[in-house]
């Protein structure tokens, strides 16, 4: 489409006729982000406020779907990249967020950590040395004064603020250490999100009892720095909130799983907040994961 075509249809953009509005606005929609860079040029041109909200309307529109379709094919098993589905969920807030610098920041810490790791570690030791990088080094801490805020979901927000919720986190925990082969996994644990150190030996075998040998050799909370714990722990955990002790609560998950986590955080953070319009968007994109 010609920039003059593109310059009329902007044109009609403040048209009071809703059925004229909605048919640019579908124009513009089937057109998708290469038209984002003309659109803000518009905003930025015009003083009309309702013109100005139309256009933000759309290009969040546009944006919005980019999201939700890009999250629709990282779902595939062979594209569940947790730092990706991280940043995907962040640019639904931030569009505009820069990828490389957090991909650099990311780096920065898994580098740190592999200069202190040697083959003749035992697994507590390398537990030991990633919390005291992540937590002592670099700072992440739990936002216990403002748990729910969403910020603490976005993982441009925790990187640069250093506070976060127990599953972001977990995320960023999850990151560093299978970025060097370490075999820490998400834990979809009820109310509050930890990580395990996997045994590797029983991978893909049922997780066995307190009396038994498990598929997991010890547990992780980020949220507290780290702290190191076993299943008994879990236990008593999971009979305070008077649920089943099922397998799924002791077990490692997907990725795709600390994904669908996420999203449901953020679509209970925004509820609280009174964001209904957030919430719903944030839904659809939860529901494009299943």
């Amino acid at each position: 489409m010609k920039k003059q075509e593109l310059n009329a249809l902007i044109s009609l953009l403040d048209d009071p006729d809703e059925k004229v509005f909605e048919q640019v606005s579908m124009k513009f929609l089937s057109l998708g982000q290469e038209i984002i860079p003309l659109l803000e040029d518009a905003w930025e041109r015009s003083f009309d406020t309702l013109l100005q909200n139309r256009i933000e309307n759309i290009i969040h529109q546009i944006q919005f779907d980019i999201i939700k379709d890009a999250l629709k094919d990282w779902s595939s098993p062979e594209n569940q990249n947790l730092l990706e589905g991280a940043l995907l969920i962040a640019q639904y807030q931030y569009p505009d967020i820069d990828i490389i610098k957090i991909k650099k920041h990311i780096d920065q810490i898994k580098k740190d950590v592999w200069l202190e790791l040697n083959e003749n570690l035992t697994a507590l030791e390398k537990v030991k040395i990633l919390n005291h990088i992540l937590f002592d080094v670099h700072n992440l801490s739990g936002n216990t004064t403002n748990y729910h805020a969403p910020q603490n979901s976005y993982i441009n927000n925790v990187l640069e603020s250093k506070k976060g919720n127990p599953l972001l986190l977990a995320i960023i925990y999850t990151i560093i250490a299978q970025s060097l082969d370490i075999p820490i996994y998400g834990v979809n644990l009820p109310e509050h999100f930890i990580l395990c150190y996997a045994n590797m030996d029983r991978m893909g075998l049922p997780t066995g009892t307190m009396n038994e040998e498990s598929s997991v050799l010890f547990y992780i909370n980020p949220f507290s720095k780290g702290n190191v714990f076993g299943e008994k722990e879990i236990n008593a955990f999971l009979k305070q909130l008077k649920l089943e002790q099922i397998p799924g609560f002791y077990e490692p998950c997907s990725n795709l799983e600390i994904i669908k986590r996420l999203l449901r955080n953020l679509i209970s953070s925004y509820e609280k907040l009174g964001y209904p319009d957030k919430s719903a968007e944030l839904k659809i994109l939860l529901y494009s994961l299943t």
